[in-house]
């Protein structure tokens, strides 16, 4: 593995039904905090949480909010960055997400990344009140989102006029303590759309494919950064797996979660990090190869703080 390869830690909230409700909810996010600070001792870069109100699929068990639990966890850990995979759109409107984005990049002393996407979960739209809106329409408010954002991250004075969002001379202060300002992540792997939106606004990606596809949608976001001229280089591109570590890789293949296909494309089992130590070392490899430059990762035992230490040991610190 090439030494620049980073590693993240996806943390779990509740969206793979790790929480189950009548439990101690305060047990549960001191879990939460202690996954966070583990990662941060073992040498992870960053955790992050994904921005969802129930589990998938909807159940009665416990979710934690992405934004306040982020809150939380910056004063919670010291180093480690932190970030949303990803902020749906259409859950509140951009010009706050500027503002709560500036806020907890001071209160985690510059070390927010602030992840934002299109928006998906249809059945989490109707259950809060969210109209879901058809992809282009998701897609374009995103495409406004990201331009009003960027705007309050670096300007004086915002005004904006666009068919979906309106602002009129908003004043973002403080913008966050990162300079030139906190970087913009924009999630999703459409090619005629996203990716060029990435290419137009984000300074980071992440695009969850497998690594043969991974090598694809990063040429075709090269093409859209030369198109609008822009560096590719200049963009961190990540991916996120899962990990399932066993004896064998047919015991790590009957773990996969019935859940696998609502997050992962095709067949999860034959291309995350699922199998033996052996297998798994061959796959950090191929996403390595496909140009990963960080690697976001939850585990099957989510709630298991050995875990999380082990494969540090054995893949991050060896």
């Amino acid at each position: 593995m090439r030494q620049g390869m980073k590693f993240g830690l996806y943390l779990p909230t509740g969206v793979g039904h790790q929480f189950t409700s009548g439990s101690d909810p305060v047990a549960a996010y001191e879990r939460i905090t202690e996954l966070a600070r583990t990662a941060e001792e073992a040498g992870y870069e960053t955790v992050w949480v994904p921005d969802h109100f129930v589990p998938f699929p909807p159940a009665p068990n416990y979710v934690f909010e992405s934004w306040t639990t982020l809150t939380a966890l910056a004063r919670d850990t010291d180093r480690i960055r932190i970030g949303q995979m990803v902020t749906g759109n259409g859950y509140r409107n951009p010009a706050l997400q500027a503002k709560m984005a500036s806020t907890l990049d001071v209160v985690s002393r510059g070390r927010l990344t602030f992840g934002i996407g299109a928006g998906w979960f249809e059945e989490e739209y109707a259950a809060y009140g969210y109209e879901f809106e058809d992809a282009p329409t998701r897609l374009r408010r995103l495409d406004e989102a990201a331009r009003i954002i960027r705007s309050l991250f670096t300007e004086p004075v915002t005004t904006f006029d666009g068919r979906y969002y309106q602002v009129r001379d908003a004043i973002n202060e403080p913008k966050g303590v990162q300079r030139p300002h906190i970087p913009i992540l924009i999630a999703g792997a459409g090619e005629q759309v996203t990716l060029k939106l990435v290419a137009k606004h984000a300074d980071a990606c992440n695009v969850q494919v497998s690594p043969e596809e991974l090598r694809h949608k990063y040429g075709v976001l090269e093409n859209h950064c030369d198109a609008v001229g822009r560096d590719y280089d200049s963009i961190s591109r990540t991916s996120t797996s899962y990990c399932i570590i066993a004896d064998s890789d047919a015991e790590a293949r009957a773990q996969v979660p019935p859940w696998a296909p609502m997050v992962f494309p095709g067949a999860l089992a034959d291309y995350g990090l699922i199998g033996t130590l052996d297998t798994i070392r061959e796959r950090i490899a191929a996403y390595e190869d496909a140009g990963v430059d960080e690697l976001l990762i939850g585990f099957h035992n989510a709630l298991d703080p050995d875990v999380v230490r082990d494969f540090a040991k054995e893949f991050i610190r060896p």
